[in-house]
């Protein structure tokens, strides 16, 4: 059985979601992972966005092969600014390394992909993931989302087989409810 739930981090994440994950996925059995790029770091500390709350992370998504990612249930683009910070890339002829490792996630039907709000942007440089898939995103984020592919959903939280949006960080309840519901519909 996989066990556990990766969630990207990096600094501006919105400290309530990502407070919620850490114990609403243990609570429901599951190992939870917050993932970074460390840049060669043994950890970084990030800052919240509105609290600048410190989190430390001491995880890199860089270091996951395919056989770590076989005990993966689902791994979650979070809100805030995440996604916008993970995107960058030091060689712009590559892929950004999150955005390959999430080429590599939404290549895996058998890991529940979760993206919520802002959590889209990470996947511009990857749009053909996303194209033609139903998904929400936050209001400032349609035209991103249409520009995209996304088959817009005017609803707060969509699930379109193994990728599961929400429209707001306020919304993680629902994003975490229905990652769990389809965790446990793949069994």
């Amino acid at each position: 059985m996989k066990h556990k739930i990766g969630i990207l981090i990096e600094s501006d994440f919105y400290e309530n979601e990502i407070f919620y994950y850490q114990f609403r996925f243990q609570e429901a059995g599951y190992e939870v992972h917050f993932l970074s790029r460390l840049w060669g770091c043994d950890s970084i500390t990030f800052s919240g966005h509105e609290l600048r709350a410190p989190f430390r992370c001491d995880e890199s998504f860089e270091a996951l092969d395919d056989a770590a990612l076989d005990d993966y249930a689902a791994i979650i683009v979070p809100a805030g600014m995440v996604s916008d910070r993970l995107r960058y890339t030091e060689d712009v002829t590559k892929l950004p390394p999150a955005c390959a490792f999430m080429k590599r996630v939404f290549a895996r039907k058998d890991i529940v992909k979760g993206v919520i709000c802002h959590g889209l942007w990470l996947l511009s440089p990857i749009a053909e993931v996303v194209k033609g898939r139903k998904m929400t995103v936050h209001n400032n984020l349609l035209g991103d989302a249409k520009n995209y592919g996304v088959d817009y959903v005017n609803e707060d939280v969509v699930v379109d087989g193994d990728l599961v949006s929400a429209r707001t960080g306020g919304h993680c309840y629902l994003l975490a409810s229905h990652i769990l519901k389809t965790i446990g519909d793949n069994k």
